[in-house]
């Protein structure tokens, strides 16, 4: 176990990475060849750049945790270690990117065992840097953060992400959003899970809501909302929300509510 001092220095150093690589993303963006990306199925897009930047960010974090194995999307590394796992998302919001669309970061967290310990979620385009270690407080650029005071479902604005290649939910997903639609301020869809987390946890939005997220879209924000004030749970309201594929993030207050409504759609699978 790190001390917090440990774990405060690999926090910095962490940051450092994913503004590096950061760096590197928008300088690719300014001359993307959208003819340079790849499909690993249908609408799951890849790009040269989350390949080569999920490189630089395994390679930084060998040398800062050499005893750190890794959960990756582009599978750069798969090593995993029996106490530390760095889970990583090079480029979350590819389609963005690809697009032009200026919402997309680099998300890294750090997991002991399995428990969320860190982690860093940069969104390279407004150059905001969110961070946070378990027991430390959430912070964007140094400022600290924490969730809306929002009190009800009716008084929150909600953030989803629509399914791109797994459909077999489609109804109970559309339906579930149309319900949320009569029942809040409204609903965005960003196209970043690891930004939507982030927003939550700055009081943006009240709260967040997916299924079919992969964990490297989800650690490194959820830990954030923790930090922040917030809660993260999976749809039954349990906490397996990094690897269940289901996630629910709130400002907390209105947590009870959110699941309720979302319950009437996805009771019998969660």
């Amino acid at each position: 176990m790190h001390s917090q001092e440990q774990l405060s220095t690999l926090l910095e150093q962490t940051q450092e990475v994913a503004k590096r690589v950061g760096a590197f993303i928008r300088k690719e963006r300014q001359h993307f060849d959208i003819g340079r990306v790849e499909h690993k199925g249908f609408n799951d897009l890849v790009s040269y750049v989350d390949k080569e930047a999920e490189r630089q960010i395994v390679e930084s974090l060998i040398e800062i945790l050499p005893e750190a194995g890794f959960i990756t999307e582009e599978g750069t590394n798969t090593t995993l270690a029996e106490v530390y796992n760095w889970v990583i998302d090079p480029l979350d919001g590819t389609t963005n990117f690809i697009h032009g669309i200026p919402f997309f970061a680099v998300s890294i967290a750090l997991m002991e065992r399995d428990e969320l310990i860190l982690g860093v979620v940069y969104e390279v385009n407004r150059h905001e840097c969110f961070y946070a270690m378990k027991g430390g407080g959430a912070f964007c650029n140094d400022t600290r953060i924490k969730v809306s005071a929002a009190p009800t479902l009716s008084a929150s604005l909600i953030s989803t992400g629509f399914p791109y290649y797994n459909f077999d939910l489609i109804d109970r997903y559309l339906n579930s959003m149309k319900s949320l639609m009569e029942k809040t301020h409204g609903l965005r869809r960003m196209g970043s899970a690891a930004v939507d987390l982030c927003y939550v946890a700055a009081g943006r939005t009240e709260g967040f809501f997916e299924y079919n997220l992969n964990s490297y879209d989800v650690a490194a924000g959820a830990l954030i909302v923790q930090e922040a004030g917030g809660i993260v749970t999976d749809f039954s309201g349990g906490s397996d929300f990094v690897f269940g594929r289901k996630i629910v993030a709130s400002n907390g207050i209105i947590h009870a509510e959110f699941r309720a409504a979302l319950d009437e759609h996805w009771k019998d699978l969660s």
